[in-house]
């Protein structure tokens, strides 16, 4: 068989628990629940966190050269050879359209073609400044315009129109479509945006009015979306205005997944399905995706296409970033030596169930912040969540046991039964700093 395409699609904003057929939250999503029973679907991959607010910046750039998180600096590094860069030199044909949030002259390096390009961090959904192909790649904000239409379904036409064009072509092509949904504004278009009954929403098992302790995060735009305390009616709003999202989303993916079919393009395509980050919506009195709960850091991961096991469930952890040595393995490109995160194509066929022993998490606030930047961290192995939280000279840490608490909602730390457990992730925590190039790891709070 010829070298696969790839069609991959993120969305912004979605958690890895808002899918259908996860039977976890109440979103309607038939496409994803279709492309489940397809492909294989991977319940524990996580991204590695953020060093801004702008969590969505180093996720993508992450994912784009294989770099782990203190490594991927903004814009992305010329030293670091970028998956589609890598691609296209490789002789494949590279297209997007969507969101681009690292900066336009890695966009230039990255596609050889493209469509409706976005090159800020969120926008109105009715209204998306974008830009059309420059072959140039310089991209002059004098040549943006309004895109004409709800950004998900202009994306999702300019997805359509490249792989009409591409129909009759046998040259292998890695297709990016970034969608901007569902982000915030939440103002999915009718008949999606009245889809979701507040009154019917069940809030989440971890809903607070307000966290426990401050988190280093109260004042920034995430969190002020709803007031404090949390209210419940208000909280049922942006849930069911988030399913909209994330519904409407669902159809437009099912638009592009249907015209990859009707052009005989799916036998040999992987599609690739995921997210840059997570989202709160209330869970832990919080909104935004700047923590280091499951919600926020667990993303969805599904993968379709030749050689995937079809209608598999995956639970072994991972990052999205460790696709980037997958879909270069896929193709048969050699994995650069820049690149730190793991392959997973053991795992596609079945024939391997687990890939990383523990999941290293981090938020950083901005550094220099008067008093020391406030961060968290966080570990999590088979069983348990350690997270510590340094705020203002004050550290707090948390145990959680997700076996029996996937919530989050029982703090063990101070359970002298788990005392054993607290000191052996503090271990596992320091080294996995110092792995990671982690600026905070020689002060050692883990000690």
């Amino acid at each position: 068989m010829s070298r696969p395409n790839f069609l991959f699609i993120i969305a912004d904003d979605h958690r890895h628990s808002a899918i259908g057929a996860l039977n976890i939250e109440a979103a309607q999503t038939p496409t994803l629940d279709q492309l489940l029973a397809d492909g294989t679907g991977f319940t524990q991959a996580h991204i590695m966190g953020s060093t801004s607010g702008a969590v969505c910046m180093p996720s993508r750039g992450m994912l784009m050269t294989g770099q782990h998180l203190f490594d991927t600096s903004d814009p992305l590094p010329d030293a670091a050879p970028l998956l589609p860069e890598l691609l296209w030199d490789s002789g494949y044909t590279t297209f997007a359209t969507g969101k681009w949030h690292n900066r336009r002259g890695s966009f230039a390096r990255c596609f050889a073609g493209g469509g409706k390009i976005f090159f800020g961090g969120m926008s109105d959904q009715y209204a998306v400044p974008v830009q059309d192909f420059d072959p140039g790649g310089a991209y002059s904000a004098e040549d943006s315009f309004i895109a004409d239409g709800f950004s998900t379904t202009v994306f999702a036409d300019e997805m359509i129109g490249f792989l009409d064009s591409h129909k009759n072509t046998a040259q292998p092509f890695f297709a990016y479509i970034s969608l901007t949904s569902p982000h915030d504004p939440r103002t999915p278009p009718a008949p999606f945006d009245k889809m979701y009954d507040p009154a019917d929403i069940a809030l989440p098992a971890n809903f607070a009015p307000e966290h426990p302790f401050d988190i280093g995060v109260r004042d920034i735009r995430d969190e002020v979306l709803a007031g404090y305390p949390r209210g419940e009616e208000e909280i049922r709003q942006h849930i069911a205005d988030y399913y909209g999202m994330i519904s409407h989303q669902d159809m437009e993916i099912g638009r592009v997944l249907a015209a990859l079919s009707a052009k005989g393009l799916s036998e040999n395509t992987i599609v690739v399905y995921t997210a840059d980050h997570g989202l709160s919506v209330g869970q832990h009195g919080l909104m935004g995706k700047q923590n280091l709960y499951d919600h926020s850091m667990r993303i969805p991961l599904i993968l379709r296409g030749p050689g995937i096991a079809a209608g598999a469930r995956c639970e072994a952890r991972l990052y999205l970033h460790d696709l980037y040595p997958t879909l270069l393995e896929q193709a048969g490109v050699p994995v650069p030596d820049s690149c730190a995160a793991q392959s997973i194509k053991p795992l596609l066929d079945d024939s391997q169930t687990s890939h990383r022993e523990v999941i290293f998490s981090a938020y950083q606030g901005v550094f220099g912040h008067p008093g020391g930047a406030p961060y968290q961290r966080s570990i999590k192995d088979q069983r348990h969540k350690l997270i510590l939280t340094w705020v203002a000279g004050v550290e707090t840490w948390q145990l959680f046991d997700l076996a029996t608490d996937p919530w989050e909602t029982n703090d063990l730390i101070a359970s002298a039964d788990h005392a054993e457990t607290v000191a052996d992730l503090k271990g596992k925590l320091r080294s996995q700093q110092r792995l990671v190039n982690d600026p905070v790891a020689g002060q050692d709070r883990a000690g």
